[in-house]
């Protein structure tokens, strides 16, 4: 069957389930004409489906069974028997194999790839039988870095580097030379990073040496530590990749680099800074599997989703999501217009930059160069005639302006603030120069959250709070309630006793009541009161539920959340 044909009936397999419509597989079939590459992986590279839904569909038609390997136990005797390369060459993943019944079972993204078939079976013989089962490339690729470890690990990279020289010319960006041990040790360090779920990376020169460091949920974490010897030639590749000026070393720069990490695309966000002992160069990273997280697992009360379902369903007005850097402001909004996603709406978003890109969703990033700002951009947009719009941030006055005027204009606009609290928004926007009759009846609501660690399972002990915990916690003195702590022995390990994050969310809906005491200048405490009266919880209060749950700790909701006031 040629390819053409093959891909046909695979489109229209899919037009039949209703997972893409017709238009979309004639773009990817356009598209098949230039790289000849599996419809499939087309269509999830235009966003138009997921590798997911694709396996899913096929997989059926086809009657065959499909691997998970999220949850896979691989056999090692399997992963010996192919070799790496292979095994990523042919997108493949050995999962089982039964001696008895000579019988080996692998993972492959396409199970009709017969010269991989046939190169496995001259490899281990065709007295064995091979049982191919279907799994998306992404996965396997990920599973074999799992599975299969480095080409070379970091430590014996560093150890090289000690004992070697550094030729320059083979940093080069172009360069193909992995000869040069900082070339690999780069590669080695973002995708150790990746693995471990690192949301920053941190290259920090100190007088005789240079730390690496990851931040992993939310905590800073040193990791690798390397004579500052070769601090110059690590930064030059690291600029080298993200398209900054290597001879300039005296002024903040920002870049960008792009890899394929673990069988998926990951973006990296540089920044540099000079410091007294050389430039400081920090790499956030935007993993664009994790970032966009369906509005339902975000994490949140079943009473607190259903109200946020509401504020985001009116058609128009200002919502705002507060919160430091790294509270996951973006993550919510993300999440939010995955959630308004269709092809009946027309979404616009003013990035600084675009962080994860989106289908069918108009993104733009800010642009010095031609000055588009965030205001000008703003303006720009009202004419493509947008339903809703994603302003990334509001820092400044006219900014400010321009997306209440967006908002009474008949759109639906998203943007963040920095602010403490979903109160302290509002004296922030007054600041800024927003009238509060303006702020009045145009504001849908604010949202200020923060990320807090998940305990550990079986990482836990239970105890008995102290009187101070006990009012922190508001218990009385007939509730005799344990609550948990990290275990001593797993305070020092690397995980430090935890495991993910959970959001904290603050959810202040306006109203009309709301809306008459912005617009008469109330005060905070009215505000406040106000907001209680219609069910309002605070953030502490939502922290403090966290911790009766068992959820985490009190130590850690302590660590990003103000809660002097339940002391006084």
């Amino acid at each position: 069957m040629s390819l053409t044909k093959k891909s046909l009936r695979i489109g229209e397999l899919l037009v039949q389930k209703g997972v893409v419509s017709p238009d979309q597989v004639r773009i990817a079939l356009i598209e098949q004409k230039r790289n000849r590459d599996h419809l499939g992986k087309i269509l999830v590279r235009l966003g138009f489906a997921t590798e997911a839904v694709i396996l899913d569909v096929l997989g059926g038609a086809l009657g065959q069974q499909k691997a998970d390997l999220n949850k896979v136990v691989v056999d090692s005797e399997a992963i010996r028997m192919i070799p790496k390369d292979l095994a990523r060459r042919f997108h493949i993943l050995p999962l089982t194999f039964d001696a008895t019944r000579r019988r080996l079972t692998i993972a492959m993204a396409d199970t009709f790839n017969v010269v991989a078939l046939d190169q496995i079976t001259a490899l281990i013989g065709a007295d064995i039988d091979i049982v191919p089962l279907m799994a998306g490339e992404a996965e396997i690729e990920k599973a074999i870095d799992q599975f299969y470890g480095f080409e070379l690990s970091v430590d014996g990279i560093l150890q090289e580097i000690e004992t070697g020289e550094i030729d320059y010319e083979s940093l080069d960006a172009d360069s193909q030379e992995y000869s040069q041990p900082v070339v690999r040790l780069v590669n080695a360090l973002l995708s150790d990073a990746v693995k471990r779920g690192a949301s920053d990376i941190h290259f920090e020169p100190e007088e005789g040496f240079l730390r690496f460091r990851y931040r992993i949920d939310g905590v800073l974490r040193q990791v690798r530590s390397l004579h500052r010897n070769y601090w110059s030639a690590l930064a030059v590749r690291l600029k080298v990749m993200s398209g900054l000026d290597i001879a300039e070393t005296r002024a903040p720069q920002d870049g960008r680099i792009t890899l394929s990490l673990s069988g998926r695309q990951i973006d990296f966000r540089v920044s540099t800074i000079p410091t007294v002992h050389g430039e400081n160069i920090v790499l956030r990273v935007l993993d664009r599997q994790k970032g966009i997280v369906p509005i339902d697992e975000l994490g949140l009360d079943d009473d607190v989703l259903h109200l946020l379902k509401l504020m985001v369903a009116r058609p128009e007005g200002l919502m705002l999501v507060s919160g430091p850097t790294g509270s996951g402001k973006t993550t919510t909004l993300y999440s939010v217009l995955n959630h308004l996603n269709t092809e009946s709406v027309n979404i616009m978003t003013l990035e600084d930059p675009v962080e994860y890109p989106m289908g069918m969703i108009r993104q733009t990033s800010l642009n010095e160069a031609v000055r588009l700002d965030f205001a000008s951009g703003i303006r720009s947009m009202l004419r493509q005639d947008p339903d809703i719009i994603l302003v990334g941030e509001i820092r400044d006055e006219d900014t400010a302006a321009m997306a209440f005027r967006a908002a009474m204009t008949g759109h639906q606009v998203f943007s963040t603030l920095h602010a403490n609290s979903a109160l302290g928004a509002i004296p922030r926007l007054i600041d800024m120069g927003v009238r509060p009759d303006i702020m009045a009846g145009n504001l849908i609501g604010i949202l200020a959250q923060r990320l807090v660690r998940c305990l550990r399972q079986g990482c836990a002990e239970l105890y008995d709070p102290s009187p101070i915990e006990r009012r922190i916690l508001a218990l009385d003195d007939a509730q005799q309630i344990r609550i948990c702590r990290v275990a001593a022995e797993f305070r020092h390990a690397e995980h430090q006793g935890y495991a993910g994050r959970t959001a904290l969310m603050e959810l202040l809906k306006f109203d009309r009541d709301l809306d008459d005491l912005i617009a008469r200048g109330a005060s905070a405490r009215e505000l406040m009161a106000a907001a209680h009266s219609k069910g309002f919880i605070p953030l502490a209060d939502v922290a403090v539920r966290r911790v009766l749950d068992g959820m985490t700790t009190l130590d850690e909701i302590s660590r990003v959340v103000d809660l002097t006031d339940r002391v006084g």
